[in-house]
């Protein structure tokens, strides 16, 4: 996956007419770099290599600088969300680095499908190390495996290649199944109001 970047001059307050040319502001950083590399890209091409990307998988910078990074930071504009500047992590195809993979439920459940519970997932992003090509860009899980609202799917439970080492606890949960009763009584308990006690 290739973006290609232009280096960058402005700064500061200048900023802001980059954004209006449509181009974002960029920087990369890394050890294998003596200085960090100020740089600019469409914003357009940014935001379609970010949707197939994300922060966990490598993308290759062309034009200005030749260099493998992964997406390390994004600044958001408060108000309408829109991405203001970027920051890269160069990094090496022989060298491992640790990324944050989302985790994304896929299938259906069998207490979901007899009403009987609600899938939970409490843990949507997972730590791993791996060489930047082995990283995954997610990790996925399939909820058909889940029979019981007793049943959780813990961080050992996670099925990734050999190549990837995962970094959190393994007894943290991951899925969890939440009882159709207890959720609707935690509804009408946070729907019911409280009294109020009488003047004197």
């Amino acid at each position: 996956m290739k973006l290609t970047v232009q280096v960058r001059t402005a700064t500061g307050k200048k900023v802001k007419n980059l954004r209006k040319e449509g181009q974002l502001p960029a920087i990369v950083y890394g050890k294998s770099l003596e200085n960090p590399v100020l740089l600019t890209c469409l914003k357009n091409d940014f935001i379609r290599v970010y949707r197939e990307a994300g922060f966990s998988t490598p993308i290759e910078l062309t034009g200005a600088i030749e260099q493998l990074v992964l997406l390390q930071d994004m600044q958001l504009d408060p108000v309408s969300d829109e991405v203001l500047t970027i920051d890269f992590l160069a990094v090496n195809r022989n060298e491992k680095v640790s990324a944050s993979v989302p985790v994304v439920l896929v299938g259906e459940s069998k207490v979901e499908k007899l009403n009987e519970g609600k899938v939970q997932l409490v843990k949507d992003i997972v730590e791993v190390e791996a060489f930047p090509q082995d990283l995954p860009h997610n990790i996925e899980i399939d909820v058909a495996t889940i029979e019981s609202i007793n049943d959780v799917i813990f961080v050992k439970d996670l099925k990734v290649s050999s190549k990837v080492k995962v970094l959190d606890d393994g007894d943290q949960p991951v899925v969890t199944v939440v009882e159709l009763a207890d959720e609707e009584e935690a509804s009408d308990e946070a729907a019911t109001p409280e009294a109020t006690p009488a003047a004197a």
